[in-house]
């Protein structure tokens, strides 16, 4: 009977988990409007805010759809000036693809790199928790891999 290959880091139990991710995010909580929000207005927030995307819910609790500056650049080349009075309802991504707090930064990354999108929703009971983006999740892994070089360090100068 062969042994199992393990990783060091799911060895060592330091998987990082998409809860920890929003416990270092530079901008807690999350960014929405409803849908009943004109592009004009996403494009303003997004903007202001200096997000990528933003969430789109009536009551800040459940998450209807997403938009972000991939969709509001082809909407604007698609339609043109005259979007910019639409609602966000007929533009949005409804198909939401989301995640909980114990999935993996790793198992997140795969589907947001195979889907080719940035912004994830993190849904517990069908509730909106939270939205973790390819960029929070790469500065919580460069954070953890300084973490881990430290450590060596410190073991190999006998600290």
């Amino acid at each position: 009977m062969g042994r199992k290959k393990w990783s060091k880091r799911k060895c060592w139990g330091l998987l990082m988990l998409i809860q920890q991710v929003l416990h270092v995010k530079a901008i807690p909580g999350v960014i929405t409007l409803p849908p009943s929000a004109t592009i004009s207005n996403v494009i303003k927030v997004l903007s202001k805010k200096r997000i990528g995307g933003i969430v789109i819910s009536s009551d800040k609790r459940y998450c209807e759809g997403i938009i972000s500056e991939r969709d509001i650049v082809k909407i604007l080349s698609q339609d043109g000036a005259d979007a910019l009075d639409d609602t966000v309802d007929k533009y949005m991504t409804s198909q939401l693809i989301s995640c909980t707090p114990d999935a993996t930064a790793d198992q997140v990354l795969t589907v947001m790199t195979e889907k080719r999108f940035r912004h994830m929703p993190v849904i517990v009971n069908n509730e909106l928790l939270g939205l973790v983006t390819i960029g929070d999740i790469v500065k919580a892994r460069l954070t953890e891999l300084e973490m881990e070089k430290e450590a060596l360090e410190g073991m190999i100068m006998g600290y």
